[in-house]
């Protein structure tokens, strides 16, 4: 069933910049929706460096990635964003006028949102899975091949194939392993990237012959209809032989792409989004874009450049969600109306 939506803004992309447009916004009584292709909020900070020290936001001698976004999270829990994670945004639509915008926006889980406004903060685009080199495999997938995992009960009672040796494919060895019928995991060679736990935990079921652990690389893949039966492989000892599987997940890394935002006729430059810097609007009245997607003379891809662009699409968000009112600017340290949202009056 299509979940349908009315929101104000819609927010595609959960990292710092985009949370932190939640607050902006919500200051302004405006409600968002955010919509991140990851798992979890954060952007490249939680999914590349959550543990790398960020020098340079303003207040914090020192904060890691992960250490900003749980301050974040925090900051904007008044405000009561939704977030719909292990998403991608594959389809907007404009539906109103220049000077009164709204949009359509579809996602691949089956989502459909009304809002009034869009405000792209993807950093450089959305994280893309890195794909096997094995020919014919977008036969398979969506239908045996998937890249992430987004229900458990999918994978009950298969035959699971999970290639890759750093922390998604190891957690998933072991998160789906109690319901799967066998699981098999393929690494190229016996040594991984993944929490030293969860490869201990690993070599344990293959001790106890209640899983397998393969050295090699899938070659190609055999099955009819997109439905696979088996996968070659080819052996550390360089012997070729098939593995029986019902299902593959291949778990290579991921990498950034700009995605369906390419097609939003953004009027692109070098696979980055123009805006103006009065309100970071882009050529289409009622988009914004924020943070390290966005281009304009002097732009410096820094978080708090990003934070500054993110309160200032927002003033301009106001007069589209809100036309007949009048926009009156205040300061958390001395409006007790805004005090009063934020929960400290």
């Amino acid at each position: 069933m299509t979940e349908h939506i009315k929101t104000d803004v819609v927010i595609v992309g959960a990292g710092p910049i985009g949370m932190f447009a939640v607050f902006e916004l919500g200051l302004l009584d405006i409600k968002a929706h955010l919509i991140d292709i990851l798992p979890k909020t954060g952007g490249q900070c939680a999914e590349l460096y959550p543990e790398k020290p960020i020098y340079d936001i303003p207040g914090f001698p020192m904060v890691t990635g992960q250490g900003l976004v749980e301050n974040l999270t925090l900051q904007i829990q008044p405000f009561g964003p939704t977030f719909h994670l292990n998403e991608m945004v594959e389809g907007l639509e404009v539906l109103g006028t220049p000077e009164h915008p709204s949009f359509r926006i579809t996602t691949d889980g089956d989502k459909v949102f009304e809002a009034k406004v869009v405000i792209v903060a993807a950093g450089g685009g959305s994280f893309q899975p890195k794909k096997p080199p094995i020919a014919g495999i977008d036969d398979f997938e969506g239908k045996s091949v998937f890249y992430a995992v987004r229900k458990m009960e999918h994978f009950r009672g298969k035959k699971v194939l999970i290639v890759g040796g750093g922390d998604s494919a190891l957690d998933w060895v072991l998160n789906l392993h109690p319901i799967a019928e066998r699981i098999t995991l393929m690494h190229r060679r016996d040594a991984f990237r993944a929490a030293p736990h969860s490869v201990n935990a690993m070599r344990e079921l293959v001790a106890a012959k209640k899983m397998d652990f393969v050295l090699g690389q899938a070659t190609s893949l055999k099955g009819e209809g997109g439905h696979l039966h088996a996968a070659t492989v080819r052996g550390e000892d360089g012997n070729v032989f098939d593995i029986a599987c019902d299902t593959l997940l291949p778990f290579f890394g991921l990498t950034m792409k700009l995605g369906p935002i390419a097609q939003w006729g953004l009027n692109l430059h070098e696979n980055l989004v123009p805006v103006d810097t009065e309100k970071f609007e882009t050529n289409v009245p009622g988009i914004f874009a924020i943070g390290d997607i966005n281009a304009y003379p002097g732009k410096l891809k820094l978080i708090l450049s990003g934070f500054h662009e993110a309160a200032l699409a927002a003033q301009k968000a106001f007069r589209y969600v809100y036309p007949d009112k009048k926009l009156l600017f205040q300061y958390t340290t001395s409006s007790t109306s805004l005090q009063k949202k934020l929960g400290v009056n």
